[in-house]
């Protein structure tokens, strides 16, 4: 019999896991949003089966829902769902960043019939939208799962089965644990680029050719600064006690690094320094993260015609996948760099084996 998913918000996210649940067999996606043209662009495209702007009408006969809506967005359709009769073993999931909030939303839930399963795919895009989702979007991400003590592993392996087609790692948090991390390696992290960047807008005031050298290293930090602004404005607040904390701690840390170049103490800063070098390159090195760790090489090209087709066909005649590509640094007529990323050490190893024995000039992340 086919099993009826719901996929409320049929954003990137949400456009992207139903593509991939697509894919099994007995499966009938029915999308909800409040967009209609979303609405028409997944059918038209054969993203999902059906379509709906009743939710509640939805949910009435659903095997599966995933809320995959921003989170306080998320929130509000929970505390609608606790009013919505279902008549089928109901197992709901979300896919948002911040656990805590949806988590204590969910235990409000009290039908007998409807079990609750925490979920944060940790994966994206700088595009957004319907029209962005991708089957590959998830592929080697982690995935993580925060299921409630009571919910069986039974009903764990069943989600996991209904996700098997993103071929995502799977993690299970605790949801304080879940939130506590992913500020320190995402959330936080945003919020410090977006920082700098006004800090580099402050000073072009001063100084108009700022962006004119704001190249290489500038860009590459302050590159998630370029996210979705209404998204991240909602994780910030439901996650503000944890950020708060955070932002404390920063504030300790450059008064302390202040203090350094106050007094001059240079034996203490280059101590600092090197402790953070090797703590940064430390991770990953023998296990990944919460967020995907990857294997960098690094690949000088001249500003040619043709110069970045003919490092990514080299590879994929070798069977290599890149994961992610970023041109750190190009100037017009000379030489500029670009940073391959691979899923694991070997394939990190054989393309700088092939670079170098094609001519290219590479260096690789330790």
């Amino acid at each position: 019999m086919s099993k009826r998913v719901v996929i409320a918000g049929l954003g990137l996210i949400g456009g992207s896991l139903a593509i991939n649940i697509k894919k099994r067999s007995n499966t009938t996606l029915i999308g909800y949003d409040t967009n209609r043209k979303t609405l028409d662009y997944a059918l038209l495209h054969g993203i999902v089966d059906e379509i709906t702007t009743d939710f509640a009408k939805a949910l009435s006969n659903a095997d599966y829902c995933i809320l995959a809506a921003p989170v306080s967005k998320t929130v509000e359709l929970i505390n609608h769902l606790r009013d919505v009769h279902v008549t089928n073993s109901l197992l709901v999931t979300d896919v948002s960043s911040v656990k805590q909030p949806i988590m204590d939303a969910a235990k409000e839930i009290k039908q007998p019939n409807v079990t609750f399963i925490g979920g944060h795919p940790m994966a994206g895009s700088h595009k957004k939208g319907i029209q962005a989702a991708k089957a590959h979007l998830f592929e080697n991400a982690i995935y993580i799962l925060t299921p409630e003590a009571q919910v069986s592993q039974e009903r764990v392996e069943e989600l996991k089965q209904l996700l098997a087609e993103t071929k995502c790692s799977f993690l299970e948090l605790d949801p304080t644990e879940h939130d506590e991390m992913t500020s320190v390696i995402s959330h936080f992290p945003h919020l410090i680029a977006s920082s700098l960047v006004h800090q580099a807008k402050k000073w072009q005031k001063k100084h108009e050719r700022i962006p004119n050298l704001a190249a290489g290293g500038f860009r590459d930090i302050t590159r998630i600064a370029s996210s979705n602004p209404s998204m991240w404005q909602d994780i910030f607040f439901q996650n503000k006690t944890i950020i708060n904390r955070l932002l404390k701690d920063w504030i300790n840390e450059m008064t302390e690094l202040q203090t350094l170049l106050q007094t001059n103490d240079k034996i203490s800063m280059y101590h600092y320094l090197e402790q953070a070098r090797e703590y940064r390159d430390g991770l990953g090195a023998k296990k990944k993260g919460a967020i995907p760790s990857f294997y960098d090489v690094y690949v000088d090209i001249f500003d040619q015609t043709g110069a970045l087709l003919k490092v990514v066909s080299l590879l994929a005649e070798n069977d290599i996948s890149i994961k992610n590509i970023e041109i750190l640094e190009i100037r017009e007529g000379i030489t500029g760099v670009l940073r391959l990323s691979l899923v694991t050490q070997e394939q990190q190893l054989d393309a700088h084996r092939i670079l170098i024995k094609n001519g290219y000039e590479t260096m690789l992340q330790e």
